[in-house]
């Protein structure tokens, strides 16, 4: 049996061509694949997009390491794969996060170099948020620039992350104490694209709070890009301060103060629906903060974000506040009139980060075209 580290110069085709017979039947499926995924932290959003290209775009097979010891991966990682990935005539396109330093790779790896080499963006450590700039690991940083110059598409999530990257090349630099490198940017800027994050939404119901995944959306025969339901609570940034409201420990959520008089709209009535009894009542105000907002809108909450970083770029301005204190005066105004939560629906068009609106453009950067030339 031979070693997963044996020589990778062309001539270890030949070799492999041999031992062929001798690889189990996962490896030997491995081997005739076109698309190369690699992911050097396999967890969060970097799994669910590894997962959802692996099984809907043909020929892919991935490479992963798990996610934990995440400054460890950004470092080491790409030793790691120079032995892990075996060596294939089949490989035509080879995809990686950020996390992953290209440049190491491919130099270790001769035969990736020649690949149609994409790099997505998940985040970017330029402008990653630190306590002190000089807590700022200049290594990191440096490894997304180099993986940007040698890969031959670089794709970003968002607008925001692919111009605060851009931005930040110049100045990042100037940290080399001399000899510094000049318009990195300019050479990258023409390989870059955005390409946003695609989410899988599960089918919302008339009930809010039953679900369907996407395999039970088909055996019911409904639509996974239906309008979003009329939001039922208010979801926020992480960013207000704790004092603001009474969080409910553990759960993440928490509630506007119930008051013994009826809840009314506009006209003075009582809000639709509401019968009598309890029910007549104030019903409290569920307010969350969640971790993946493009599928917390798309499931019926009402989104109140920082004018800043890249929620311009996803909410109208109704939904955007600039300073705590529009943020407290939105809050009080919204748990004193329920109503106008449950009654609105929110202005984002959500099915255009779907995968069923961003499959094709997937495919398309996974594709691999004869004249391609490193």
């Amino acid at each position: 049996m031979i070693s997963p580290s044996f020589p990778y110069s062309y001539c270890s085709y030949l070799v492999l061509d041999y031992y062929h017979s001798f690889f189990s039947p996962q490896i030997q499926n491995s081997l005739s694949m076109s698309v190369l995924l690699v992911e050097a932290f396999y967890g969060g959003s970097h799994k669910q997009l590894i997962d959802l290209l692996r099984e809907n775009v043909d020929d892919c097979v991935s490479y992963t390491l798990p996610a934990k010891k995440w400054h460890w991966r950004a470092r080491t990682a790409a030793l790691y794969f120079m032995q892990a990935i075996p060596a294939s005539p089949s490989y035509r396109v080879l995809f990686a996060s950020s996390v992953l330093n290209l440049s190491e790779l491919v130099a270790l790896r001769p035969d990736l170099a020649t690949l149609k080499k994409v790099l997505y963006f998940h985040e970017n450590q330029l402008v990653y948020p630190v306590r002190k700039s000089q807590d700022r690991d200049f290594q990191y940083g440096y490894n997304q620039v180099l993986s940007c110059l040698v890969a031959d598409v670089v794709a970003f999530n968002s607008s925001f992350n692919m111009e605060s990257f851009l931005s930040s090349i110049s100045s990042f630099m100037k940290m080399i104490p001399d000899h510094r490198p000049k318009d990195l940017d300019k050479l990258i800027r023409p390989k870059c694209r955005v390409l946003h994050f695609p989410i899988q939404f599960p089918h919302v119901t008339s009930r809010p709070e039953v679900l369907l995944s996407p395999v039970e959306e088909e055996k019911e025969g409904l639509l996974s890009l239906s309008s979003p339901p009329a939001p039922k609570a208010l979801c926020l940034s992480p960013e207000p301060e704790a004092a603001i409201l009474d969080q409910r420990e553990g759960t993440g959520q928490a509630e506007a103060p119930s008051h013994p008089r009826e809840e009314r709209g506009p006209g003075g009535g009582k809000e639709e629906g509401d019968g009598g009894g309890e029910e007549s009542h104030v019903r409290p105000l569920h307010i969350v903060w969640p971790h993946r907002w493009l599928e917390a809108v798309h499931c019926g909450c009402y989104p109140l974000c920082p004018k800043a970083l890249v929620y311009p770029e996803i909410f109208p301005e109704e939904y955007l506040y600039s300073t705590p204190e529009q943020l407290y005066k939105k809050l009080q105004g919204l748990c004193r009139r329920p109503y106008v939560v449950r009654r609105h629906h929110v202005k984002v068009d959500t099915s255009s980060y779907s995968w069923a609106a961003l499959k094709e453009d997937f495919r398309s950067l996974l594709a691999y075209k004869e004249d391609h030339h490193p």
